[in-house]
């Protein structure tokens, strides 16, 4: 199953992970986890993404192993960087002064004085 498009067979929105499982230990992690913007492209995608980076970015390494032209390769890196740019959201701005709530750096009403009304 591909889990970067798994949809809600109720409502249609984007299913998330839920718990995470260590297969070793039985640890276990719940909550609500983002699928990373890479694991949300398309398997073949990924596959072409692993290959550019392995070889270093090179074009035309990438011809090679693929056999297709230069201007195929740059057309679909293109579209791949097109994918992950929807996908990549602005910080909130919010999110640093949560992160040093979460890691106990300031108190609370620190937190809510730095956030305002």
């Amino acid at each position: 199953m591909d889990i970067s498009r798994a949809r809600c067979g109720s409502c249609a929105k984007p299913m998330t992970i839920a718990k995470m499982v260590c297969q070793d230990c039985n640890l276990s992690l719940e909550g609500s986890f983002e699928v990373p913007p890479l694991a949300s492209l398309p398997p073949e995608d990924q596959v072409f993404v692993t290959a550019f980076v392995r070889h270093h970015g090179s074009l035309k390494k990438m011809e090679e192993l693929f056999d297709i032209s230069y201007p195929t390769v740059k057309n679909r890196l293109n579209a791949i960087t097109a994918q992950l740019d929807r996908s990549l959201k602005a910080p909130s701005p919010n999110a640093a002064v949560l992160e040093q709530l979460a890691r106990g750096e300031i108190t609370v009403d620190e937190a809510l004085e730095r956030l305002g009304p």
